[in-house]
């Protein structure tokens, strides 16, 4: 899985994305830069969130759910962020919550 590393692509994918929102999870994604790119995804938790073990907890389960639905997809930059709520749902809800945002996304097929 190929990942957004540098600021520049997170101010690129910030500025030029869509926003998707789930209390679960929120979703900024945005075409690639250069055509024909595989995609490339990033995973987010806040330090409001809570401690590191909390955080990366978050991270893994995001990482499950975006691994299950089949993210990323060629052509597209995403940004996942987790939320609060994402802290006690299991990885079920997870999959289910960004599978409904894909959709909302445009990226069902």
């Amino acid at each position: 899985m190929r990942t957004l590393k540098s600021r520049k692509d997170f101010e690129h994918v910030f500025t030029q994305g869509k926003r998707y929102n789930h209390p679960l999870i929120r979703m900024v994604i945005c075409g690639s830069s250069n055509e024909g790119d595989p995609g490339r995804v990033a995973f987010v938790a806040a330090k409001r969130l809570g401690c590191a073990v909390v955080r990366n907890r978050s991270k893994r389960v995001l990482r499950e759910a975006a691994r299950t639905c089949r993210l990323p997809r060629d052509g597209y930059e995403i940004i996942l962020f987790a939320t609060p709520k994402t802290r006690t749902s299991s990885p079920a809800e997870m999959m289910a919550a960004l599978e409904s945002l894909c959709v909302r996304a445009g990226l069902d097929g």
